[in-house]
C-alpha cells in the first residue's frame, strides 16, 4: 500500500526536470547541441568517441579483434566522452551522432570522412570494410545479423527498462520491476536455448553478434550490472555462463573492455587509447598518478 495518489496522465505532457532520478541532468525531451565544443582528432584512420558502457565496449572489442587479426588499417584513436557531464551534447559530437548517444565513429580512411552512429551500424561497417566477423555464406550471415538486431532491440528492456526501475528510479515500482524482470529472464532463456545448440550466436564462429550481445548479457550473467544476479537467478543459465566465460578469455576482449573506461580499479582503465603501446604503459602511469 502507498499513501501517494494514483497518477493520472495530463492531457498534455510537460517536462518535469526534477522527476528524472539519477540521470535527470542528462535526459531531456529535445535534441541538438547545448554547447559549442569541437572534438579532438588523432592520427589514425578511425576516430572513436565513446565510453566503456556496454554499447561502447562492443566497438572497442571489434577494433581490438581486427588488430589482433593483423589489420593494421584498423588502428584507431579512442576519445573519452563523459556522458555524466554532457560531452555528448557538444556541437562536435552531435555533428557525428545527432542522437547524442555513444559510441560515434568517424571513418577517415577514404577520400571523404564517413560518420557512423549506433553501435550495431558501426560493427557492420567495420565487418564489411575488413571482411571479418560477418559470414559471407547467406544463411550464416542472416543468422548473425538476426542476433545482432535481436540485441539492438532487446537491450533497451534490460537497460532502460529493468535497470532503470530496479536500480536507478527515485522510488521502487513493483509493477515496473516485475514487468521488466520477466522480460529480461525471457531474453536470457532465449540466449540460453540458442547457446545450447550452437557454440556462438551466429553458429560455429565468433562474430559481431557475440561482440554486441556479450557486453550486455555477459555482464548480467556474472552479476556485474545492477546488483541483480541473485534476483534474476542468472546462474541457472548454464549455456550463457559457458559462452560468457569463453569470450571473456579472448585477449582482444580483455583489451577492448578497458578502453574508455573511467571507473573501477585503476588497472582496468584506459581512458583514451591512441596506440597499442598504451596498454603496456597505462598501469604504471595510473598508479603513480594515484600516489
Amino acid at each position: 500500500m502507498t499513501d501517494k495518489p494514483e497518477y493520472v496522465p495530463p492531457k498534455v505532457w510537460e517536462w518535469n526536470k526534477e522527476n528524472g532520478g539519477r540521470f535527470a541532468n542528462i535526459n531531456r525531451p529535445i535534441a541538438g547541441p547545448t554547447q559549442e565544443k569541437e572534438l579532438p582528432v588523432g592520427k589514425h584512420p578511425f576516430q572513436l568517441y565513446s565510453l566503456a558502457t556496454p554499447n561502447g565496449v562492443k566497438v572497442t572489442v571489434m577494433f581490438e579483434e581486427l588488430l589482433a587479426r593483423g589489420h593494421a588499417g584498423a588502428e584507431y584513436d579512442a576519445w573519452l566522452i563523459n556522458i555524466g557531464t554532457g560531452d555528448q551534447f557538444g556541437s562536435g559530437f552531435v555533428s557525428i551522432n545527432p542522437n547524442s548517444k555513444i559510441p560515434a565513429l568517424l571513418d577517415r580512411s577514404g577520400d571523404k570522412p564517413i560518420r557512423i552512429f549506433e553501435s550495431g551500424a558501426i560493427l557492420i561497417h567495420l565487418a564489411e570494410k575488413f571482411g571479418e566477423f560477418l559470414p559471407t555464406d547467406p544463411a550464416a550471415r542472416a543468422e548473425t545479423l538476426s542476433w545482432l538486431m535481436w540485441q539492438m532491440g532487446s537491450a533497451p528492456y534490460l537497460g532502460g527498462g529493468f535497470g532503470h526501475f530496479y536500480a536507478y528510479a527515485p522510488f521502487k515500482i513493483e509493477y515496473a520491476i516485475d514487468r521488466f524482470a520477466m522480460e529480461v529472464k525471457r531474453q536470457m532463456d532465449v540466449l540460453d536455448r540458442r547457446l545450447g545448440e550452437s557454440e556462438y550466436l551466429g553458429g560455429a564462429d565468433y562474430t559481431i553478434a557475440d561482440m554486441a550481445v556479450w557486453p550486455w548479457y555477459g555482464a548480467l550473467a556474472k552479476g556485474l550490472v545492477y546488483g541483480a544476479g541473485e534476483f534474476l537467478q542468472v546462474d541457472s543459465y548454464k549455456n550463457v555462463q559457458r559462452w560468457t566465460d569463453q569470450i571473456a578469455e579472448r585477449p582482444a576482449v580483455k583489451r577492448g573492455r578497458m578502453v574508455n573506461r573511467a571507473q573501477g580499479e585503476l588497472s582496468s582503465q584506459l581512458r583514451e587509447r591512441h596506440d597499442a603501446s598504451d596498454f603496456d604503459t597505462k598501469t604504471q602511469d595510473k598508479l603513480e598518478a594515484a600516489e
